[in-house]
């Protein structure tokens, strides 16, 4: 691969779906590992299922998501089913809702999520065990990508109606594993290229029911395209070298 392959928006296009793979398969592993038997306890997903999406925010002292981080969050959600799931989980004793619409986790939320990052700490542990290396290297990569990211939105002005920085940076108390680090900083980062590709397909004219039925074809290969260079912005942070590496660090691990 050379350099010119290795340019920020081709580099972006590459690790995107390196960065779900890596990411879904340490979710699953939650679920499987433990997560599942903890939903249950705490009530289920009706009770808990956003907690789980924001859990690298509202597990942060104090730690909140606005109402137009939650709705670039779940910009493909119906509005109403939305609110409505927000509703059960405040019923239930896990999120509250402030007066300004943002959200937080109650006293049960937050053991809920102390308790969910011990199982992802366990978890990924297992999941990739004997890759300690590569995943010390891929959570320090990671850690500069969303730094410059979040410096880049300041620059910006891109603070408000966006899912990135409604999540970063991921509530990472002291002694977090590192298994935990990357699994929640690699969840982090497709939020910031989420936000990308919603910028493209709404500059392309679409809504967020229009993209999700648009057939593969040109129109889409060009969004996609777009949302490549959009979500360049934070590897240009990296060496061509260190680009080349994230990607086969990531393409080695299992799951």
């Amino acid at each position: 691969m050379n350099t010119v392959e290795l340019a920020p928006h081709r580099v972006a296009g590459l690790l995107a779906p390196a960065v779900d793979r890596v990411f879904r398969a340490g979710m699953l592993a939650g679920r499987d590992g433990g997560g599942a038997e903890l939903s249950q306890r705490y009530g289920g997903p009706t009770a808990n299922g956003f907690l789980v999406d924001l859990r690298t925010r509202l597990a942060a002292p104090g730690g909140t998501v606005d109402g137009p981080g939650f709705a670039a969050i779940t910009r493909y959600w119906d509005p109403v089913v939305s609110r409505r799931s927000v509703d059960k989980q405040v019923a239930h004793g896990m999120l509250h809702r402030r007066p300004d619409g943002a959200l937080c986790a109650t006293e049960r939320g937050t053991a809920f999520l102390t308790e969910l990052y011990q199982v992802h700490a366990e978890v990924t542990e297992e999941l990739w065990a004997g890759h300690d290396e590569r995943v010390s290297r891929l959570v320090a990569v990671l850690g500069r990508l969303l730094s410059y990211a979040l410096v880049l939105a300041d620059e910006e002005g891109d603070r408000g109606g966006s899912a990135f920085t409604a999540m970063a940076p991921p509530h990472e108390p002291d002694g977090t594993p590192s298994g935990v680090l990357l699994l929640n900083r690699l969840g982090t980062l497709r939020y910031h290229r989420a936000d990308a590709h919603a910028d493209a397909w709404a500059a392309a004219g679409h809504t967020a029911s229009s993209i999700a039925a648009l057939p593969a074809g040109p129109e889409r290969l060009a969004i996609e395209l777009e949302t490549d260079r959009r979500a360049a912005g934070p590897y240009s942070v990296l060496s061509a070298d260190e680009r080349l590496t994230m990607l086969a660090d990531l393409a080695a691990l299992p799951g």
